[in-house]
């Protein structure tokens, strides 16, 4: 078994500031694993999958993320309650906190890139306190070759260091003793204080998010895509719950990637990284074959608790979080592209959980309405998914992953809407929750079916099919498809009640505008436009 990957040739670690410290170089992730589990920091699962505990921490800290505020970023940046300042007199207090702490350790080094695409690849070094931490980014980035390794040179420097926690936050400008800092100038991405990996993961993410579109004219997505046979790509947002993951995880389609994507001038669509990063909670073989089946050594799993006596994941289990995970190499899924990039992106399926059972199953939508879509990034929160929610909720984030975007979301929404056109791609608005009624009353759409939509809808079926406007929210609703109960296909034939739709859908269309008038100002005509009609004479009228 090979411990050590090569050295770079600039390897000391003094450059930044860490010293004395004991570094370990591009471990392998076998001797990784070995030091976790021999260090009591995690356990083997009975098939030999690294299991470990995040602590305080089981998620990301979204209030505890800040980015530097200075010439660069400061007309850029959408600020506010998602993009928060630091100054970098305070970022620099912490970045030296951070670099003493690690000083005289021992400690974890990596070197790999994001961005599969050769002309966007941009290289990454990480510094890790713990050996799964570095596990996680072996598994999440790209990894080099050997020969990379030696002239490796990064672009930007991830310093994680769980066990800092800022002594005395207010007098560094942030909320508590954990942190999550960008300086977009100093190229560092900055974790204190929290052991949650995905902090690094989306660190970088956000990172792109600003890059991407002001530096390259690429578009960055929070998305998962595929591409089929004939080379056509499909990409699908969704957040969480609305079955990303799983739609594209398709037998007869290669994988891209299940989370973040660019889009390129020339139509290329590309992975930004080396893994996948899933939610295992009531995972089983039956619904999700792929990521069961990766879970594996070269695996690292979050947070999830063992049946009692055995060593045997229980994925029911959520006592310590509802967000357990699996983080592996994209190599452990059977069927992906490689590289990870492909061109010709042709549809674009919005999945939203619509647990008011109010939108179509599927709807196609005009470059107005998928910029408009976009924009709001809507599903919804069902009965039990957090404290106190008794019945839906809507949930908005704006592109389908508000927390990760620094510009302003009409930046990206006006990106997606040329890109679109100019590519000809079909965007599809896919609803994967309820039909008849909403939560309690309804039923959750069939698996079976949404896959019957979408695999109609990538392979041309519906080009030629008539559609029908969808009376309050303007959506275009295929009247027929193979394979799907018709009367489906227009939800308020599924509700006995139709007075109840008419009122839930009005109810519903009123939640968009009021979350869309923060964005309104910036928004162009076409855009507003393609928001919800709520002509509640004419709904009433055109159904009865």
């Amino acid at each position: 078994m090979e411990i050590l990957s090569r050295t770079p040739k600039k390897s000391d670690l003094s450059i930044y500031g860490i010293t004395e410290a004991n570094v370990n170089w591009n471990l392998s992730a076998e001797e990784l694993q070995r030091r976790t589990v021999e260090s009591g920091m995690g356990q083997e699962t009975e098939n030999g999958t690294l299991a470990v505990n995040t602590g305080k921490f089981t998620g990301r800290s979204p209030k505890d993320r800040f980015l530097v505020k200075d010439d660069y970023t400061k007309d850029k940046v959408w600020w506010g309650r998602i993009n928060k300042p630091i100054d970098p007199d305070n970022f620099d207090k912490l970045h030296s906190e951070v670099i003493k702490y690690l000083s005289g350790k021992e400690i974890y080094a990596r070197d790999g890139y994001v961005c599969a695409h050769p002309s966007y690849r941009m290289n990454v070094r990480t510094v890790t306190e713990y050996p799964w931490s570095n596990f996680f980014v072996n598994s999440m980035f790209l990894r080099l070759n050997e020969d990379e390794m030696e002239d490796f040179e990064e672009e930007w420097l991830v310093l994680c260091a769980p066990g800092y926690v800022c002594p005395d936050p207010k007098a560094y400008g942030i909320r508590q003793g954990n942190f999550s800092i960008l300086n977009f100038s100093k190229k560092i991405a900055l974790v204190g204080g929290s052991a949650y990996t995905g902090e690094m993961k989306k660190g970088i993410f956000s990172a792109l998010n600003l890059i991407l579109p002001v530096e390259k004219n690429v578009l960055p997505m929070h998305c998962s895509a595929n591409v089929g046979e004939d080379g056509d790509t499909a990409i699908f947002f969704g957040l969480s719950g609305t079955g990303k993951t799983t739609l594209s995880a398709d037998p007869k389609r290669k994988l891209i990637g299940d989370d973040e994507h660019g889009w390129t001038a020339e139509n290329v669509i590309f992975n930004f990284e080396g893994g996948c990063y899933a939610k295992v909670i009531d995972l089983t073989e039956e619904k999700e074959p792929d990521i069961y089946r990766a879970i594996k050594p070269g695996a690292l799993l979050e947070n999830i608790v063992f049946k009692e006596g055995t060593k045997q994941p229980d994925y029911k289990d959520s006592s310590i979080t509802q967000n357990t995970r699996v983080s592996y190499p994209i190599e452990h899924i059977d069927n992906i592209m490689k590289p990870s990039y492909a061109d010709n992106p042709t549809n674009i399926f919005f999945l939203t959980c619509d647990a008011f059972g109010v939108l179509p199953p599927i709807s196609k939508l005009s470059p107005g309405q998928a910029a408009y879509h976009f924009i709001s990034g809507y599903t919804a929160k069902v009965a039990g998914t957090e404290a106190g929610i008794t019945e839906p909720v809507p949930s908005f984030s704006a592109c389908f992953g508000e927390p990760f975007m620094p510009l302003h979301p009409t930046v990206y929404a006006e990106m997606l809407s040329k890109k679109m056109q100019d590519a000809g791609v079909n965007v599809w608005l896919v609803n994967t929750g309820w039909s008849g009624g909403p939560y309690g009353v309804g039923s959750r759409i069939k698996l079976k079916y949404t896959r019957a939509m979408i695999t109609a809808a990538m392979n041309g079926d519906l080009d030629n099919i008539d559609f029908e406007q969808h009376p309050i929210f303007g959506l275009y609703m295929p009247k027929y498809i193979h394979d799907v109960p018709t009367e489906m296909l227009d939800p308020i034939n599924t509700w006995l009640q139709k007075g109840a739709y008419i009122s839930k859908s009005i109810q519903l269309a009123h939640s968009f505008h009021l979350n869309f008038d923060k964005f309104i100002n910036q928004a162009s005509d076409e855009i507003i436009n393609g928001g919800p009609l709520i002509d509640a004479h004419h709904t009433l009228d055109h159904h009865m």
